[in-house]
């Protein structure tokens, strides 16, 4: 018994340190498939906003349908999840930023100002669900740049290619002392675009070089392809160095803004399916530690029954071979029984 609890006593020591580690990894991939969740809700937030910027430049004070819609989603997913990914406080800033945002009077610089505070507010609480979801944190590389993908580039690109045509506009109806200022922003915003496009290249091809799923690639091919021309276009349409065409700015806008959706449903759907699978790969490795450590214990359990049992009945042969011992020797051979000298009186 002492050795069976010699040999069950780190036996048990080691499966809680496995079970502790498992239990650490399922909680991490249940937080990050809930930033998945939330950036769900968050992609369409960005298209809104931009979508805000544009019609309160040309004199709609009314909050477009797409952006009511959109913080209703946020809202819903903030008061499910904002609590475990600690985003409520910023997102309650910014929704009362948008809400502000009808109200904001002014030149359409002020305006601008006032859309452009609201979507850098945008992009932080992206990064904030990055960063306390843990997505960002990820070891498998091809999760990593899809996040990094998902929660930088995608949103960057959506709100500098929506200032950036913006701007055009607003340099074309520029006064002449405005239009200095106006175009060192267009052309910051245009090199925001081209770094924001490359990061996102990048980041999808190496996901796409360095993953096991089957259906990466193909699912996203499509949508890049027209993200790239929609970035060819915006780049012609910005005519940087001239005076930009701003009919092609708004058709490369929607362009870009139409695949970069497309892009982050499928590729949030691809990190999903990713974090699915190795919540179904740690629920296997759980039950094969619990099913090792109560065979573990069972085996120890009746080899230790088998050894006593062993034990007792050689303990008991023992025995009666001293019994039979005994008997011969306190009968000499010879004697039959009788009387004096083991000899019947009768005989004698």
């Amino acid at each position: 018994m002492v050795l069976t609890v010699l040999v069950v006593l780190p036996t048990a020591v080691l499966f809680l340190r496995v079970l502790n580690e498992n239990t650490t990894q399922r909680d991490d991939t249940a937080l990050k498939l809930k930033g998945v969740e939330y950036l769900a809700e968050l992609a369409p937030l960005i298209s809104a906003l931009a979508e805000s910027q544009s019609s309160a430049l040309q004199g709609v004070t009314q909050e477009p349908a797409s952006l009511t819609a959109a913080v209703a989603r946020v809202q819903g997913v903030d008061e499910n999840l904002g609590g475990e990914l600690e985003t409520t406080s910023r997102w309650a800033g910014l929704k009362e930023k948008i809400g502000r945002l009808p109200g904001v009077a002014g030149t359409a610089e002020d305006v601008y100002e006032a859309h452009v505070e609201v979507g850098d507010l945008a992009l932080e609480l992206y990064n904030e669900v990055r960063e306390n979801s843990k997505l960002n944190q990820d070891q498998q590389s091809d999760i990593w740049y899809l996040q990094e993908t998902v929660t930088v580039d995608m949103p960057e690109a959506v709100t500098h290619v929506s200032r950036m045509g913006d701007l055009a506009n607003m340099l074309a109806a520029a006064k002449n002392n405005q239009r200095a200022a106006l175009a060192v922003q267009f052309g910051a915003e245009i090199l925001a675009v081209e770094e924001a496009v490359a990061e996102l290249t990048d980041h999808l091809q190496a996901a796409a070089e360095d993953t096991d799923s089957s259906t990466l690639a193909s699912n996203t091919v499509n949508n890049l392809d027209a993200f790239r021309r929609g970035v060819e276009a915006a780049n012609r349409g910005a005519n940087l160095g001239n005076t930009p065409d701003v009919s092609i700015l708004v058709t490369a806008q929607s362009t870009l803004t139409n695949a970069l959706k497309a892009l982050a449903t499928v590729l949030l759907k691809e990190m999903s399916t990713m974090l699915d699978d190795r919540t179904d790969d740690l629920d296997y490795r759980r039950a094969e530690a619990w099913a090792m450590l109560v065979t573990s214990i069972v085996l120890l359990v009746v080899a230790a029954f088998w050894n006593r049992g062993r034990a007792v009945l050689a303990g008991r042969e023992a025995a009666q071979s001293g019994r039979d011992v005994s008997v011969q020797g306190d009968n000499p051979p010879g004697f039959a029984g009788g009387g004096f000298g083991g000899t019947p009186a009768w005989e004698r």
